[in-house]
């Protein structure tokens, strides 16, 4: 009996038929793709609110039936729901078609939030189960804490206290060390005679 898989060559040639195959099977249906992202704004220094947007994008070839969008992963005890809903639902989402959803949240808590993806169910006619896709995920948000300039301001400031007098002396040495080792005019044009 023959090995076919014995040769690299066919092994190879084996994948890639299998990765074609799947490829042309999914590239009859919807695919999903969504982008989340969220800004927030300092109302005042107790209270921060957020905007929390998704595109939902189908790059596939046929539409997305019954399309619905869940994020209300967002913790009661750190957010309120202050305008829109976390969920959305859409009839139909042709190939090609973006959709896009939004809602804002207010914190009242001082804390660094993990906010996980959000959650997009759809329907395919050929299928009888649920399709599912999540957005992209975003970096961790820091509710009610001082902004990154705020911060740089304080370290240099925490750094020139501390070594505020060690670089005056250092840079005191080195202009002497400058003005000593360099030739000055007088003595310039003295050798040029």
């Amino acid at each position: 009996m023959a090995n076919y898989f014995a040769s690299p060559i066919v092994a190879v040639a084996c994948a890639i038929s299998i990765l074609c195959l799947a490829l042309a099977e999914s590239a009859n249906s919807p695919f999903i793709v969504a982008h989340k992202r969220v800004s927030s704004t300092k109302v005042n220094s107790d209270l921060e609110r957020l905007s929390v947007s998704v595109d939902i994008y189908n790059a596939g070839s046929e539409p997305a039936y019954d399309v619905t969008l869940y994020d209300d992963n967002w913790a009661e005890e750190v957010f309120d729901t202050v305008i829109g809903n976390t969920s959305k639902t859409w009839e139909k989402l042709d190939a090609g078609s973006l959709v896009s959803h939004s809602f804002e949240l207010e914190s009242k808590v001082k804390t660094v939030y993990y906010a996980t993806p959000a959650l997009i169910t759809y329907r395919v006619p050929t299928k009888s189960k649920l399709q599912e896709a999540y957005s992209t995920p975003i970096l961790p948000l820091r509710i009610l804490s001082k902004s990154t300039a705020e911060n740089k301001i304080q370290i240099a400031k925490m750094l020139l206290a501390k070594y505020g007098s060690l670089i005056s002396v250092v840079v005191i040495v080195i202009t002497f060390a400058n003005i000593i080792t360099s030739p000055t005019k007088a003595s310039a044009g003295k050798k040029k005679h």
